[in-house]
């Protein structure tokens, strides 16, 4: 079944835009358009959009009005900071006494490095009293004559108290500049932390509204009524409005548009993504189903940013091997792009006709280490690439598919050099290569216990079959390139499900406050578009931080996938059984929902109690949920309050670490809801009910408990 109604995502990058449509039903994708990316044209990037958007309508024969969610993915918040190019910041700090002090140290920010340089422009004014109209008034004018085009408010204790925060920013709005207060970035303690957060979205900020402004009305005047989504630097998109308020959210987007595309096409359930270029590779990890995010830094601070926890390894497709004493001794972080050589494995055979090895400085100050061909056809660059060719790991149709004789061919003036045989030559090029990305790998898959024996490696970008086949060779582990692999970034902008987090420092949180924090999450994404009948919130409670964090997130749309191709009851026994590494005839069905099967088997273990791993397995046979030993328990609704609760007290431990409440998931409806977050017993169960709200009391709930070590 297919529909006229399609999803469309762009990416915008420093280069090209790149765009593609998606059956709104099957999520299939039906086409894929790139255009230069338009940093020159008097609309800016909205140019290059528009463009996209109209080659990719006329490719897949549609029309705007058959457009059912429309979101793009940009690097120019990035790009702003990374060149230093930002508006002159005007900061108003608020207090008297010990908290004027506070404050006033606040225009060190000033200081801040944007680019080698230059750094943050800023002017500092300050108000004693928030109430006193006329002594703010007296402030904008000595921040505007300072060039101040963007004012932001600041004083201590604001997430607690904003009365004076907002009382400024009101007696400055006839100076008509665009303003924002610092508890409304974030609501975390810190003053310092928080007016950074503040202050950087503040600088980016009338770049980022002219811009918004300008694609706004480019996509309206192109006929698109489907509401406007930008990408968020933490997997999700918000509401354009959002973008205006907080455009920080863009920052770092560029990462979390790739691996959102693995996480909704490729139904990563736990795994490392490596997103692959020509020059760099950016790995980041999903762990059961779920983008890891963790506070970003930026200009070399600590922030308030929640951003994809996304690190980056100079290595890429186009990274050009290195060969010092007989040996290869490194790949990149030079590329072939940036010494201006084609890939010896895209010539013809004729072109490498005659070819000797020599070494170059692609840059002045590099090395002269790096190998290219001197052939009949001028010089070539040796790359990832060439060697990923060579010994067959790039499948047929990829990106970077060549003539796998042509990439012998490039490959053998270096293993001459080396005294081995081709593949030798080509393996340990990639070994080299492969080596560094395999270290940020293995400190994530133990950074967040990512167990191996689930995990997968997924591949994306261009460059995908120069790092991620070798790689899982030589670990182990399961590794494949994701499908459409060179547009996974726009497939991840196209696919992107609404998107909204909300933190609150609450010593001693009470349940009524917690379930506060989970409220304000939900109505936030469902303020932006996101259909309220299925939006999944995630709670997590830090007793040492006394933070409590809620993660909302939802569809702009319900959507049904098409079901014709569902996994059928051997295919999921099959895929659990593969996941568990057991015989299929060892596994049992221990629970079903309407889109979840219960799988497990019992692992007898001498002289100790037997362990139960369990996988909850969906209807397309994914595996989207995994735990080493756990007990699975079926009810409904009607009946779970009293028997979660009584699961909940048998599996509450007391210690000096304080209470700890086992980690509970509810398998609802279509939804897995994690409340594994949560400690406490009573907050625990008041999330479980409010999850159980508004169904009927006979639908089937499935509850998985993990003990706590």
């Amino acid at each position: 079944m297919t529909t006229d109604r399609i999803r469309v995502g762009i990416d915008v990058g420093g280069t090209f835009t790149d765009a593609v449509a998606v059956d709104a039903t099957t999520l299939r994708l039906l086409g894929q358009v790139k255009v230069p990316t338009s940093h020159h044209h008097e609309d800016g990037v909205a140019h290059g959009i528009v463009e996209a958007l109209d080659r990719l309508l006329r490719q897949v024969d549609r029309t705007p009005g058959d457009i059912a969610f429309l979101a793009h993915g940009t690097t120019q918040a990035t790009n702003a900071l990374l060149e230093g190019d930002v508006a002159t910041v005007g900061l108003i700090g608020i207090g008297t006494g010990p908290g004027a002090v506070l404050t006033r140290r606040l225009a060190a920010l000033g200081r801040l490095e944007l680019a080698p340089g230059k750094r943050l422009p800023l002017a500092y004014a300050h108000v004693a009293d928030p109430d006193a109209p006329a002594a703010v008034r007296t402030a904008v004018d000595e921040l505007t004559a300072a060039g101040a085009q963007v004012l932001v408010a600041t004083e201590p204790f604001a997430v607690d108290r904003p009365e004076g925060e907002r009382a400024v920013l009101e007696a400055a709005r006839p100076a008509g500049l665009p303003m924002t207060a610092a508890h409304e970035i974030t609501s975390l303690y810190g003053l310092h932390k928080r007016t950074r957060t503040a202050v950087v979205n503040a600088a980016i900020l009338p770049r980022m509204l002219a811009t918004a402004d300008l694609v706004d009305a480019s996509i309206t005047k192109a006929g698109v009524i489907a509401p406007l989504m930008v990408m968020r630097c933490d997997g999700g998109v918000m509401a354009l409005d959002e973008m205006r308020r907080r455009p920080l959210l863009t920052v770092l987007s560029g990462p979390a548009a790739g691996v959102a595309g693995a996480l909704m096409q490729e139904r990563i359930s736990e795994g490392v993504f490596l997103e692959t270029g020509g020059t760099s590779t950016d790995i980041s990890v999903v762990r059961r189903g779920k983008v890891t995010v963790r506070h970003a830094t930026m200009l070399g601070k600590a922030s308030y940013l929640n951003a994809l926890d996304v690190r980056t390894v100079g290595v890429g497709g186009g990274s050009m091997v290195r060969v010092a004493q007989g040996r290869v001794t490194a790949v990149g972080p030079r590329s072939a792009h940036i010494a201006g050589l084609p890939y010896a494995c895209f010539a013809d055979l004729d072109d490498l006709r005659d070819a000797t090895l020599a070494t170059v400085r692609p840059m002045p100050d590099d090395p002269d280490d790096y190998v290219v061909l001197d052939a009949a056809g001028g010089r070539f660059a040796l790359t990832m690439t060439c060697a990923a060719n060579a010994l067959g790991r790039v499948p047929d149709g990829d990106f970077a598919r060549c003539d796998q004789e042509v990439a012998k061919a490039a490959i053998a003036p270096l293993a001459a050099v080396l005294s081995v045989d081709v593949p030798t030559a080509a393996a340990r090029i990639l070994d080299a290569g492969v080596a560094r990305v395999r270290e940020i790998v293995d400190a994530l898959v133990s950074d967040y216990r990512i167990d191996p024996d689930t995990a997968v490696l997924v591949g994306g970008g261009g460059g995908a079959a120069s790092v991620t086949p070798h790689l899982a060779a030589l670990t182990g582990m399961t590794g494949r390139i994701a499908r459409h692999s060179e547009v996974i970034s726009p497939i991840g902008v196209a696919l992107a499900l609404v998107r909204e987090q909300v933190e609150r420092i609450i010593p001693g949180a009470t349940q009524e406050q917690i379930l506060a924090v989970r409220a304000e999450a939900e109505r936030a994404v469902v303020a932006q578009g996101a259909a309220a009948d299925g939006v999944e919130v995630e709670v997590t409670v830090d007793p040492q931080t006394s933070t409590v964090r809620a993660t909302a997130t939802g569809a702009t749309e319900l959507r049904t996938q098409d079901r014709s191709h569902s996994a059928d009851d051997a295919e999921r026994l099959t895929a659990a059984a593969a996941s568990l590494k057991t015989d299929p005839a060892e596994v049992r069905v221990l629970a079903k929902t309407s889109a979840h099967t219960v799988y497990g088997i019992e692992v007898r273990r001498r002289l100790r109690a037997p362990r139960h791993p369990i996988r909850v397995v969906d209807a397309d046979g994914v595996v989207r949920l995994h735990a080493s030993d756990a007990s699975v328990t079926a009810t409904t609704v009607g009946a779970a309050p009293e028997l979660l609760a009584h699961l909940v007290r048998e599996g509450t431990s007391y210690g000096d670490g304080g209470v700890r409440a086992p980690a509970l998931r509810l398998l609802l409806g279509s939804r897995i809801a994690d409340l594994s977050g949560v400690l406490d017993p009573q907050p625990l169960l008041a999330l479980a009910r409010s999850e159980m709200r508004d169904r009927a009391v006979d639908e089937p709930v499935v509850a998985v408990v993990e003990m706590r070590s």
